[in-house]
């Protein structure tokens, strides 16, 4: 009898992490599968430890090599972290690509924002609707998150039924969209499901995330009580926040501009798409210094310090529409991501030294998060049933919390693994059964390189301790044919003794030519390459730091 098909998984970004989320689905045996990718998203750059570098995105190399196997790409929801990296990486894939209404109106609208994006066709699926991509029959089930339409995804097959969750939460009240469905989860847990890839961002925290319906009473409260001007932050996708506001908005008789193209983009997909049905109209960034201050609220991007966006200008007092002043207010209705903290911190304190009110959810309940705690976490169990539970979506104390819980919780079988491990769901005993290529790869300027790329590395040298560049002009019988030239980039003007760099460098380039035989002298890569250490070892012996140096040698 021929052996079933195994049913395998292997994430490739989102494991270990928050952000860069792509997990891909196998069925087959270990010569031939066919593969379904769910989500393909980015994470940011850190300015300290990778300058100069905007997104960071997974490694796609595995898929590419497999590309006459993908099936397709599905997307769980239109968040930058689950599909800010589909322009940059889907035309080295050419899948179909499948997503419910909100998420492909986004995605176009983000396309069309972007400068020679590729033309890559979104099938749409509805909300609760069921789709075959290859082997996988892929059902779009609705849970509660920050954003329009996202969905858990049952991924049906001949070798069993994965809960794959994407981003979710229990919210009883949503002020926008459906609540998770309840109902459809438990039937599926009826019907049995082999493995729940599961959602572990809030698996540290006890109790129940609260409801958006508490923040937009919170909202409603404080821009009533306003004086001045108010100024509201968020994250641009989180379409019910935007809807509290204009509400807040028109309890207090005050306008909603919107400032940020982010924002502005949002906004439009979602009245195109019927989520802001019945809020009043906004207004343009032009029209803010026209109107009263106690009938204006500025709705703005930058609420995790980004240095272009809407707020991150106006705090520096740098934006052409919008200024705020002593006794204004600014809501921050969102909680700093990990690593933003210094950049949203310099926003905050701009603003207080202008006189602005500063208003953020260690005051008052104007954010609540998107992902589940505890509790929430132990009801999906008890709703699903799955026989195994791998966490993902989370650093590594995340994970190992989510696994505590899931086995305290009476899961049979809990698996933790890591982005590139290859781990077999079925039939028979799960466990990882081998590995395929995962890494990351860095958005730079206009150009994708991988982690190891020498601009990469270099470059974060260069911030730490400077570059040193020597240029050197020998003739034919190893003489120098002129003094050579020194600069110095980012490396202090003097040492402790107050003696120039310029001068220590030039001394130790000099000796060290004048010390080479002129045989060495003759060889431009020898010459180079005594010339480089002894510049590296001066400034080492002067600064205690070894920059990077760079030596030119032209024979004249």
């Amino acid at each position: 009898m021929a052996r079933p098909d195994e049913l395998v998984f292997a994430p490739l970004g989102g494991v270990g992490e928050i952000g860069m989320n792509l997990s891909i689905y196998g069925l087959g045996n270990r010569h031939q599968r066919a593969w379904l990718a769910v989500d393909l998203g980015v994470s940011f750059g850190d300015e300290e430890h990778l300058p100069g570098i905007d997104l960071i995105m997974p490694d796609i190399s595995f898929l590419e090599k497999e590309r006459k196997n993908l099936m397709g790409l599905v997307l769980t929801h239109a968040h930058e972290d689950h599909f800010g990296a589909i322009i940059d990486l889907w035309p080295k894939l050419q899948c179909p690509i499948y997503a419910t209404k909100f998420s492909a109106a986004l995605f176009e609208a983000k396309c069309a924002a972007e400068r020679n994006a590729p033309n890559i066709p979104v099938t749409v699926i509805p909300s609760g609707g069921r789709v075959d991509v290859g082997p996988f029959n892929v059902e779009f089930i609705p849970v509660a998150h920050s954003i329009p339409e996202a969905h858990a995804l049952a991924i049906h097959t001949e070798a069993g039924t994965v809960l794959h969750t994407g981003d979710w939460k229990i919210d009883p009240t949503p002020t926008l969209g459906a609540p998770t469905d309840e109902k459809r989860l438990r039937e599926l847990g009826e019907e049995g499901v082999l493995a729940l890839i599961g959602d572990s961002t809030n698996a540290v925290r006890d109790g129940r995330s609260p409801s958006e319906a508490e923040v937009a009473r919170t909202i409603i409260d404080l821009v009533k009580s306003a004086k001045g001007r108010v100024a509201v932050t968020t994250f641009a996708s989180n379409v019910a926040r935007i809807k509290a506001v204009a509400e807040a908005a028109k309890a207090a008789d005050r306008e909603v501009v919107v400032v940020g193209r982010a924002m502005e983009r949002v906004v439009q997909v979602a009245r195109e798409t019927g989520y802001l049905d019945g809020v009043q109209n906004f207004r343009s960034p032009e029209v803010y210094g026209h109107l009263p201050q106690d009938k204006v609220l500025a709705l703005c991007t930058g609420s995790q310090g980004e240095p272009r966006a809407a707020l991150a200008r106006i705090a520096n007092d740098d934006h052409p529409e919008i200024t705020l002043n002593r006794g204004d207010s600014v809501i921050f209705s969102s909680r700093t991501i990990p690593g933003n903290e210094k950049a949203v911190g310099s926003i905050i304190n701009n603003l207080v030294l202008q006189g602005v009110e500063i208003i953020t959810d260690r005051d008052h309940l104007v954010h609540v998060s998107g992902h589940p705690r505890r509790d929430e976490l132990r009801d999906l169990i008890s709703w699903v049933k799955p026989q195994l539970l791998i966490p993902v979506h989370g650093e590594a104390l995340h994970l190992h919390e989510h696994a505590k819980l899931a086995r305290a919780a009476g899961v049979p079988r809990v698996l933790v693994c890591r982005n590139g491990d290859l781990v077999k769901l079925g039939p028979g005993d799960p466990g990882i059964v081998g590995e395929v290529p995962s890494g990351r790869l860095y958005k730079d300027g206009t150009i994708l390189e991988d982690s190891k790329s020498r601009a990469v590395v270099e470059r974060r040298r260069m911030a730490f301790s400077g570059c040193a560049f020597v240029a050197i002009a020998m003739t034919g019988q190893g003489e120098l044919a002129d003094d050579p030239e020194v600069d110095l980039v980012g490396i202090p003007e003097k040492n402790r003794a107050g003696e120039t760099f310029d001068d220590i460098v030039f001394d130790a380039v000099m000796s060290t030519i004048e010390g080479l035989p002129k045989a060495r002298r003759r060889d431009s890569d020898a010459l180079a390459e005594s010339v480089r250490r002894a510049v590296r070892a001066v400034i080492n012996e002067h600064w205690g730091k070894k920059p990077p140096c760079l030596v030119h040698v032209l024979t004249v």
